[in-house]
């Protein structure tokens, strides 16, 4: 035990000594790499700089600064590593951080993917940033389109985080993209009531409210024959289209024609089913050789109504029992 200490003593002090002797090398790899991390934000700032003011290159500023920023950091990494250890080579470091694994080269190609389709996103501009977008099921305003991902704030105060190849090989619906939008709805009168006089108060009630454009023009048309109703659609054009004022014109436009029509007599009808009870039915309606209400037609064979007394004493039979 005590010709251990010495040994261990010695080892000690021989690590004191060399990080003594080792200690202006790594005052002076601090000092560098300290000075290439200025650089790095120096050079992103300059990127976003000249950029700002361009609205077609600004997001593309903003991944290529941080990429300079990225760049600049690792190389002024490398420099102090060497000299801290002057033996270390760049390839001694990148077999030492197993990039040349096979699971981390995957992990790699992924981001790799990732970071060329965040790239011609922001070449392309198929989407900026504060557009409204939908991707799939998910709905929300662009919040930034970063190298790995996009980020979507929801509208009911969520974010998403999409891959950015995820959205340049799918789909994506931009609300956003131009200064108009039309918004459409489709209102269901009464068969009984003049088609021409509901479509007149729908636009008249469509042009009264504040903030829908009158060009391009409100239109209403005739879209189904339902089973309760004749369906006519409203469309109109708005600006600018949030999300937010989308609801809000829909909720006075719908709501400017619904009192429009009322007050006119126009009638608003909800859906009805009629139920026909066949052994109800009286002997004079229609030509019984004929299928008519769902009875087949079968020669000399056609239902014949029967009295309530009947009925009661009588079991009722359907025709597929036949």
């Amino acid at each position: 035990m005590r010709t251990e200490l010495p040994i261990v003593w010695e080892k000690m002090q021989k690590m004191i000594d060399d990080f003594i002797i080792m200690s202006p090398n790594i005052i002076l790899a601090l000092i560098v790499f300290a000075i290439f991390f200025f650089i790095a934000k120096s050079i992103k700032q300059v990127v976003r700089n000249l950029t700002r003011h361009h609205r077609q290159a600004r997001n593309l500023g903003l991944v290529l600064g941080r990429l300079a920023q990225g760049t600049t950091v690792l190389f002024g990494l490398f420099i102090a590593l060497s000299i801290v250890i002057p033996s270390l080579k760049a390839g001694d470091l990148v077999q030492l951080l197993g990039i040349s694994s096979v699971a981390i080269g995957f992990a790699f190609r992924d981001i790799l993917q990732n970071f060329l389709a965040g790239i011609l996103i922001l070449l392309t501009e198929p989407f900026q940033i504060d557009d409204q977008i939908i991707f799939k099921n998910f709905e929300g305003t662009v919040e930034q389109i970063q190298t790995r991902a996009t980020t979507i704030r929801t509208y009911d105060g969520r974010r998403i985080i999409v891959p950015n190849s995820e959205l340049f090989t799918h789909s994506v619906i931009v609300n956003t993209a131009f200064e108009h939008r039309r918004l459409e709805y489709d209102i269901g009168i009464g068969y009984g009531d003049d088609i021409n006089t509901a479509r007149q108060l729908i636009l008249q009630a469509i042009r009264e409210t504040d903030g829908v454009l009158q060009d391009p023009a409100p239109d209403a048309i005739v879209v189904a024959l339902a089973d309760s109703t004749v369906n006519i659609r409203a469309r109109w054009w708005v600006q600018p289209p949030r999300r937010s004022d989308v609801l809000n014109f829909q909720d006075q436009v719908l709501t400017n024609i619904k009192n429009k029509l009322m007050a006119n007599g126009i009638d608003l009808p909800f859906p009805t089913q009629q139920v026909l009870f066949h052994d109800q039915t009286e002997a004079t309606d229609g030509d019984r050789s004929h299928q008519r209400e769902g009875w087949p037609s079968r020669k000399g064979e056609d239902p014949q109504p029967r009295s309530i007394s009947d009925a009661v004493n009588t079991p009722a039979h359907h025709p597929s029992d036949r």
